[in-house]
């Protein structure tokens, strides 16, 4: 009774729901603008940070502050486009004429036998043709900013190795992919939502650990093949050492696999997937060509110890609570009358619809549930590190942490208020301080009594 008159609380006529929708997206763009700027000026140093300045060139870091700027500026942009885009949706009432195109496209789709029988009729049926069309506006309008950032700001930087066939493919395949994955996601929420109404908080967190663990099985096997090449390791030293440091573990290795990250970038990256009792190890093609053997073992040590020390479920247990969270508040807006008067329904309350408008509410509590899951995992990339560590990797580790950076162009000088909001790993100052690590310059320089 008490939740159910909190509810009703929201649904007053006196709220001024636009207004309050706007004010909360302005004031977020303008806080995580503040944050972008203290980081900008970062980024206009000239200097590193002393405890790094003996492992970086003056011509890599002058590099890495160029293009860090670049990418700052370009997420300005981003940033600004996508605030204007929201305000415009919101004062022309462009989700109501949406909502409407929706329906007058489903009531044509009907008239064709097989798409008929596939969509049916229905607010749900409705839905999802709104997510099909919102996906495809949503593809369209980052186009040009995805194709800005492969083809003029990382074929600057000398990152991009793709081409413009490949890209377009990956943008319809990933397209098709989100669809695919998607309105099956959609359709069962919808449903969870009609069947069980405002009750449905328990069987919608089900709902998503059950898809989450879906994606976990299928993504190395159906999702990453569709954009890379996954090819099983050669046998040699890096694939001996690998199994060793496996089996030493306890890890349930099940594949180590090379993936051609080169054919569309120069990043570096290496990861595992799968489910906990099943894990393969991915390499990226660039990070075996600019790391030793040792190296990369001592970078699978910390993934490893992700796995060892519960990491993933610890993840899965925070997204947990982000989903309820979020389903709780929006139980405050799927049936609110006034909420949705203020966006032009007056006679139909679609719970997609309540969805898409309340993200906007939302908006404020999405900054504080960052900063709580970069805390979480922060806390978790030293706790990893730290397991490297006493698995005898610390200088390995701090090696290939300095060169994964100087490879990637990443930022040395880093705000601390950017980094607890904006990043979910600690800085490559902070990782390196933390392993206790001294450059060899530094330790070989006599001893001042």
């Amino acid at each position: 009774m008490a939740f159910a008159n909190i509810i009703s609380a929201f649904d007053n006529p006196a709220y001024h729901w636009r207004s309050i929708v706007t004010t909360l997206l302005i004031g977020k763009y303008t806080f995580e603008t503040y944050v972008s700027y203290r980081q900008y000026k970062e980024q206009c140093k000239t200097e590193p940070p002393a405890s790094i300045k003996n492992e970086i060139t003056k011509e890599t870091f002058d590099k890495s502050q160029e293009y860090s700027r670049a990418n700052s500026s370009f997420a300005f942009v981003k940033s600004t486009f996508n605030l204007v885009k929201d305000l415009a949706y919101i004062k022309f009432d462009l989700y109501q004429k949406l909502w409407s195109w929706s329906g007058s496209l489903l009531s044509s789709l009907s008239q064709v036998s097989v798409i008929g029988r596939f969509f049916g009729s229905g607010i749900i049926s409705q839905s999802l043709v709104l997510f099909v069309l919102t996906s495809i506006l949503g593809t369209l309008e980052r186009l040009p900013f995805s194709y800005y950032a492969d083809f003029v700001l990382e074929e600057k930087f000398g990152f991009n190795k793709s081409t413009v066939k490949l890209w377009a493919l990956d943008t319809i395949k990933l397209s098709l992919a989100s669809l695919v994955l998607g309105t099956p996601a959609v359709y069962g929420f919808l449903k969870i939502i009609d069947h069980f109404g405002t009750s449905f908080i328990s069987y919608a967190c089900a709902f998503t650990l059950l898809l989450q663990l879906i994606l976990m099985t299928i993504m190395p096997k159906l999702i990453l093949p569709l954009f890379y090449k996954l090819t099983p390791i050669d046998d040699g030293e890096l694939k001996k050492e690998i199994e060793q440091l496996a089996t030493k573990n306890g890890f349930p290795l099940s594949g180590v696999y090379v993936i051609d990250g080169s054919s569309r970038s120069g990043h570096s990256n290496a990861f595992l997937h799968g489910l906990p009792w099943s894990q393969q190890i991915v390499l990226f093609d660039t990070l075996i060509d600019h790391s030793t053997t040792e190296e990369i073992i001592a970078v699978l040590a910390h993934e490893i110890g992700h796995w060892n020390l519960n990491h993933i479920p610890q993840l899965l247990v925070t997204n947990q609570a982000s989903v309820i969270l979020t389903c709780v508040l929006y139980c405050a807006f799927m049936e609110n009358k006034s909420f949705f008067h203020s966006f032009g329904f007056f006679h139909e309350y679609p719970p997609m619809i309540a969805f898409l408008l309340f993200s906007y509410v939302n908006a404020p509590i999405d900054c504080v549930v960052q900063f709580v899951t970069n805390f979480v995992t922060r806390k978790n990339e030293y706790q990893a590190d730290n397991y490297a560590k006493a698995q005898g990797y610390s200088e390995e580790l701090a090696s290939a942490l300095i060169k994964l950076e100087v490879e990637n162009l990443s930022s040395f000088n880093v705000d601390w208020l950017y980094s607890t909001y904006k990043e979910s790993h600690p800085t490559l100052v902070e990782r390196l301080n933390a392993l206790g690590y001294i450059s060899k310059e530094k330790a070989e320089q006599p001893q001042v009594n």
